[in-house]
């Protein structure tokens, strides 16, 4: 198992990012709020966990030994694969994750894309006794950085396009919540509103 890599990094997409381990690129998916954090050309160490199929090895990267422990426990519920998992994550922090399934707020998971009403209480029911109590209260929506930034639409963007919406769902997403902006906007605000509006088309 790799459970972590420490290098440089070389390159950052919509969803992978790429870090140089010893003159090694090694390509690792990450949530668009992690991939927010690595700036190419800088160090970075990632926590990670490996997951292997029949015909493909991929590798998965987090911010922290915690983000991959709950990705992990994510996938020993019924249903939910590494993608799936990595979702949930895209839109809450860990904590979030924990004070969701510890207060049962089924519509938490709910704004996850590919979580249904049922998905969600199906993950709330099986992650009951596996995750410990939040360490703090927390909000629900914690994902990417900064409350506000004239780049505002393209941390939007890239976090959208990286849970798989398509480019006009996004542009329609951005579209409608830009009224909601404001002069200081807050990125995890409209990343739940947009994730609102999306679910119900």
């Amino acid at each position: 198992m790799i459970a972590s890599l420490a290098g440089t990094v070389s390159a950052v997409g919509p969803d992978v990012a790429v870090v140089d381990v010893g003159g090694v690129g090694i390509a690792v998916v990450c949530t668009p709020g992690t991939l927010a954090t690595l700036h190419v050309g800088e160090p970075t160490r990632l926590s990670t966990s490996l997951v292997v199929r029949e015909d493909a090895l991929t590798l998965y990267g987090f911010s922290s030994d915690d983000e991959r422990v709950v990705f992990e426990t994510l996938q020993s519920v019924s249903g939910v694969g590494p993608r799936l998992a990595q979702a949930v994550l895209a839109v809450h922090s860990p904590d979030a994750v924990r004070a969701a399934v510890a207060t049962e707020d089924v519509a938490a998971f709910v704004l996850v894309p590919g979580i249904g009403r049922k998905g969600a209480q199906r993950v709330i029911l099986e992650l009951k006794d596996r995750l410990t109590a939040p360490s703090a209260p927390t909000d629900r929506v914690v994902r990417l950085p900064g409350q506000a930034g004239p780049d505002w639409r393209e941390q939007l963007r890239s976090a959208l396009l990286g849970l798989g919406w398509s480019t006009r769902e996004v542009g329609d997403a951005l579209t409608a919540v830009a009224p909601d902006a404001g002069p200081d906007p807050d990125v995890a605000a409209l990343l739940r509103r947009s994730l609102q509006l999306l679910s119900k088309t």
